[in-house]
């Protein structure tokens, strides 16, 4: 695994010493890693007594991360004097469209260059979207997880991890690794990460049942009905299924359980990809991609203006279900069709 490198560590050292205040944002419809990667970069500004805001446009939609909603604002306020440095770090995506309306019109404002981002991610479609873009820029898409490249900052800038912040970052590893179940035969220093963290008091099961439990009972319905929704194409290979607007007006936005979804349908004979789709206004939509082994839903998710890792994706984009799903159905036939390989 990728191992942030000591100049990599003294970029960022000087991006904190060289800015007085700092803005910490992630993506829009955070989850367990990109609040537990705010939240730990925040402990490190704390450590180094340096002030921050910690923002996010939200919804904070999954009952994991509720807790810590108040910790976020949804709007920066800036100083007014202009000889105050303001450093923006994101964690965990790659591009300031991502963020959601923090910035309208995906501008920054005039006291924040390019040269005052940091950029930490580890999201395949990073990579092209900042090359050559941002001084301060650490993407690994091998990294299981932004938490991950986090723990390594933390403990090279600050030292060991109390048990608070211990669990936040397993918190953010094991959600982006579905607890582990995602990891390939090169996984052994992900775990030696993990064990520090246990080292720090960590509870395992702990976690897992923050990460599994409370889910509100409607949730339970909407899967059963998103379940019945899926239709196969491709002799089984691929699988689409959708919500609809009347869908979540009856079962409310609150404690989706996509991943449920994903990992019920993944598991399923011959089925190598799944991409759920949400009508989320009449005229756009969200979506959801997820697969097996060597299928890059990225690319895909990338056409319709998202992006993510290899295997799993999303994005939010023009369309209604019937249409998107005629558009995903015509990208999959590139690959799953012999005579267009």
């Amino acid at each position: 695994m990728p191992v942030i490198t000591d100049s990599q560590i003294q970029m960022v050292r000087n991006f904190i010493t060289t800015h007085h205040i700092f803005v910490i944002a992630g993506h829009k419809e955070p989850d367990g890693d990109c609040i537990s990667s705010s939240l730990v970069m925040a402990k490190i500004l704390t450590t180094l007594q340096k002030p921050f805001q910690l923002i996010s446009a939200g919804p904070f939609k999954r009952p994991e991360i509720k807790i810590y909603e108040k910790q976020f604002a949804h709007e920066i306020t800036l100083p007014a004097s202009t000889g105050i440095k303001i450093g923006l770090i994101i964690v965990d995506c790659g591009e300031i469209k991502r963020l959601g309306e923090i910035f309208p019109d995906n501008k920054l404002p005039a006291q924040i260059t390019d040269n005052d981002i940091l950029i930490l991610d580890h999201h395949k479609t990073s990579v092209e979207v900042n090359e050559g873009k941002h001084t301060c820029c650490i993407v690994y898409p091998d990294a299981p997880a932004t938490a991950y490249l986090v723990q390594e900052l933390y403990e090279k800038l600050i030292g060991k991890p109390d048990k608070n912040t211990a669990e936040l970052l397993f918190f953010g590893l094991a959600t982006d690794t579905g607890y582990f179940r995602f990891l390939n035969e090169n996984s052994a220093d992900i775990f030696r990460s993990a064990a520090r963290l246990i080292d720090s008091g960590v509870t395992p099961r702990v976690i897992y049942d923050k990460m599994t439990s409370g889910k509100p009972y409607n949730t339970r319905k909407l899967l059963g009905l998103m379940l019945d929704h899926a239709q196969r194409y491709f002799n089984g290979r691929l699988v689409i299924t959708y919500e609809t607007m009347e869908d979540t007006h009856k079962y409310g936005q609150e404690g989706r359980d996509s991943d449920s979804l994903y990992q019920l349908l993944l598991a399923a004979a011959d089925v190598e990809a799944v991409v759920f789709i949400r009508q989320e206004t009449d005229s756009s939509c969200t979506m959801g991609f997820r697969s097996k082994d060597d299928i890059d839903v990225s690319a895909i998710a990338a056409l319709f203006g998202g992006g993510g890792h290899k295997n799993a994706s999303g994005c939010s984009t023009p369309g209604t279900i019937e249409t998107l799903t005629q558009q995903i159905q015509k990208q999959f036939e590139k690959i799953f069709v012999p005579e267009n390989l």
